[in-house]
């Protein structure tokens, strides 16, 4: 039998795929494709690192994060994820992880806790301020912009694309003209 090199690497990264699989990994056979199974509530998301948008599919149990995962049905990454992505996991169980709002005052070299009641007006307001006091509603020449400069908006690669057009809508009914994404930078 005549095998060609393409025949020959598509069957040698099929048996290195199986042989790579942990033991004990259940598969099943769904109709698309191969998929772990975990006995999990299962929740699908985008990957929290790179701006490529790989998707995810995070186990719970009683709660609690316990697995990550590749999601196979993603069109980006169909199922891999890359050694950061893999390490999501870690995130929700660092005990370096901040879980409260931190603020420190200008001028001040110290963090104090403040609660989420506190920090949402706080934000809110300081943003209105900053908006009023850099308002222009017109250019020199009377053409009419309606726009901040002393406000800008910088987005993030685990914003999804429903989460970033209603950031830029926002953003854009402020009057904003600074806006960016991490990923550009």
């Amino acid at each position: 039998m005549e095998v060609t090199r393409r025949q020959f690497l598509k069957r040698t990264g099929g048996l290195a795929a199986v042989a790579a699989l942990p033991a004990g990994v259940a598969l099943a056979d769904e109709g698309k494709g191969y998929r772990l199974q975990r006995p999990l509530g299962t929740i699908p998301t985008t990957c929290t690192y790179c701006s490529v948008g790989c998707g995810a599919l995070v186990g719970t149990e009683g709660g609690k994060v316990v697995s990550i995962e590749g999601d196979p049905d993603h069109p980006i990454n169909q199922g891999a994820l890359c050694s950061k992505g893999m390490a999501m996991a870690q995130i929700p169980h660092n005990p370096e992880r901040v879980t409260e709002v931190l603020y420190r005052a200008p001028g001040s070299s110290e963090w104090e806790e403040k609660t989420w009641d506190w920090a949402i007006p706080e934000i809110a307001r300081r943003i209105k301020d900053s908006r009023d006091a850099t308002f222009t509603d017109r250019t020199p020449d009377g053409k009419v912009v309606n726009r901040t400069e002393g406000v800008a908006f910088l987005g993030g690669s685990s914003n999804t694309n429903e989460e970033c057009y209603l950031w830029v809508k926002a953003a854009r009914a402020l009057g904003l003209t600074y806006i960016e994404h991490q990923a550009r930078l």
